[in-house]
């Protein structure tokens, strides 16, 4: 065998010896797609459940004429929601497929998920409604969501109304997930001595619901419906060991959820309702929300 024959088969072996050497490599740094029974298809189903944009408002409470010009109250409303974010247990957030053998993840950034709400009613039962938290850090968390939605109420006869309601949660949420203050001080995690990290998460939620209404007088009217929502939560790892390496891993999953809800809105004073929901998804968890809403 020649020298050049000789020289290329050792830089075959040598190129084959890495190439077998890799996939260790790429398994354990690589995008992570785990399956819908995984903690972390499960975590991200539980902490979606207060993002989902649900309508909190009694269908008869979204009636518009039918015809004619809407005054400025009937059209324009603006109101401030705040929902209970569910808790996860330590055993849900420790990871079992990606990343495995690392402690529980920080999940739990917030008690509550404050949401500014505004809707225009176009008339004919049609209205938009639209929610954006602006990119502000508060306590490690910074969000940029944008949620929107489209509803259509039809009466059924004098006191009952039957709503519909299409909507989607867009945009995302960075914060220490993966390894948080705590993590960097402990030298059993693989966090230890490593950058915070900066870790995102994208809920892309689409769905929709059905709800019916009443009134029951004096200004109260109750409601309860059905929804089911898509999910599509993409997350990325984004954290920097003591060493300088940095861990930039996706981690994908695609869940279909159904929820039930019922709740009431009140008329404080002709301009001013409170509402209170109660929505449930039985796969996951149970979030209330409060909104206060009020026409400009």
């Amino acid at each position: 065998m020649t020298r050049r024959g000789r020289a290329t088969w050792v830089a075959v072996a040598v190129l084959t010896a890495l190439v077998l050497a890799r996939p260790a490599r790429l398994r354990a740094q690589g995008d992570c797609f785990p399956p819908d029974d995984s903690h972390e298809a499960k975590t991200f189903a539980i902490v979606s459940v207060p993002l989902v944009f649900s309508g909190a408002d009694a269908p008869t409470d979204r009636l518009a004429p039918a015809a004619g010009p809407l005054p400025v109250a009937a059209r324009l409303r603006v109101g401030l929601e705040g929902a209970y974010v569910p808790q996860v247990d330590a055993v849900t957030r420790t990871p079992t497929l990606c990343r495995p053998g690392k402690g529980p993840d920080n999940a739990n950034l917030l008690n509550v998920l404050p949401r500014p709400r505004v809707s225009v009613l176009l008339g004919r039962g049609v209205g938009l409604e639209a929610s954006w938290i602006p990119p502000v850090r508060v306590w490690g968390v910074r969000a940029n969501l944008v949620a929107l939605a489209l509803d259509w109420t039809r009466p059924l006869g004098a006191r009952a109304a039957l709503g519909l309601r299409a909507h989607t949660t867009l945009g995302g949420v960075r914060a220490p997930i993966t390894c948080p203050d705590e993590a960097l001080q402990d030298p059993a995690s693989e966090c230890f001595a490593g950058q915070r990290s900066d870790d995102s998460f994208h809920p892309n939620l689409i769905g929709a619901e059905a709800a019916l209404g009443w009134r029951a007088g004096h200004g109260f009217a109750p409601y309860a419906g059905v929804g089911y929502t898509h999910l599509a939560p993409r997350f990325r790892v984004d954290f920097t060991n003591r060493v300088g390496e940095t861990d930039r891993r996706r981690i994908e999953v695609d869940l279909d959820r159904v929820a039930a809800f019922a709740g009431a809105t009140w008329r404080l004073i002709p301009a001013l309702t409170l509402t209170g929901e109660l929505y449930a998804v039985p796969a996951d968890a149970v979030t209330g929300r409060l909104v206060l809403r009020t026409g400009l």
